[in-house]
């Protein structure tokens, strides 16, 4: 069992945010650090602060050294799949091929409308994506890129310069929907990261996964897999270490540890001497 942490930068600051994960990158237990792509808060007062993704992943990866960096997920409705390849490949040479390219659907009605941007029906929505994940993919891999989708389209594209890890950074997708999710990540993902209730409700839809990877030949233990458990505003670190026993033994590879909102350094200290027996 491998360890993870996730904040939310949600009514945070950009200092505290930023001592949060250089605390983590100094505490060799947690591998990597993870936040979320939104706009708006997504609990509490849905009209306060919310740090945007990218922009501080670039930040956090030159303040950090060693563990590796992500977000769960890049909303694929909030940038064209190009731009979002270019950002993901000089994030990558920033952080010297840190970075953990996650990849969602997006979902979120209230960004979308306050913004304008469309957010389509859940078909078109995982058609596009599906289309997006394979052009980021070809456009962080190859020289050029060509493609012609029925929503996106590329003539000879190029990303440069190229990310450090090659043949790019991996792919790590969030979500639990069996026919669509789960079967992208089965041709794309090298890490699939879902929220479940419990290893229950986990189980089957690993399950899903195996089938999927069979169908179209891909073999399983190319994917990673990782779930997110929360430590409780009140710091129950025994009940946060309980929950990852239950997943450790149902075979989930690591497990991401959603810091409350006010977590502190010494928080961080405490869970990893917690959560050390079970690693």
């Amino acid at each position: 069992m491998r360890f993870a942490v996730k904040t939310r930068p949600q009514h945070i600051t950009w200092a505290q945010m930023r001592d949060l994960w250089v605390a983590a990158d100094d505490i060799e237990l947690f591998e990597s650090a993870w936040h979320w792509d939104h706009f708006y808060p997504l609990t509490g007062d849905l009209t306060g602060s919310n740090l945007e993704a990218w922009t501080t992943l670039a930040a956090l990866a030159q303040a950090t050294r060693r563990i590796r960096v992500g977000c769960q997920v890049n909303g694929m409705i909030y940038r064209h799949p190009a731009v979002t390849a270019n950002m993901a490949a000089t994030v990558d040479i920033i952080s010297d091929g840190r970075l953990e390219l996650g990849l969602g659907a997006g979902w979120n009605q209230l960004e979308c409308d306050a913004y304008g941007i469309p957010l389509p029906p859940l078909k078109e929505r995982f058609d596009r994506f599906d289309e997006g994940v394979e052009m980021i993919v070809r456009l962080l891999r190859d020289e050029t890129t060509t493609f012609v989708g029925q929503y996106f389209s590329l003539t000879d594209a190029r990303c440069e310069p190229k990310a450090v890890q090659r043949p790019y950074p991996p792919i790590a997708i969030g979500g639990k929907g069996p026919k669509r999710t789960l079967l992208t990540t089965a041709r794309w993902a090298q890490h699939w990261n879902v929220i479940v209730a419990g290893p229950a409700e986990w189980t089957p839809l690993k399950a899903i996964l195996l089938e999927h990877c069979a169908a179209v030949g891909r073999d399983p233990g190319e994917i990673e897999c990782s779930v997110n458990v929360m430590v409780s505003p009140d710091g129950d670190l025994d009940a946060a270490a309980a929950a990852v026993e239950g997943y450790a033994e149902a075979g989930v590879d690591i497990v991401v540890m959603n810091l409350p909102q006010d977590a502190t350094p010494a928080l961080l200290t405490d869970l990893a001497e917690r959560l050390r027996p079970l690693a």
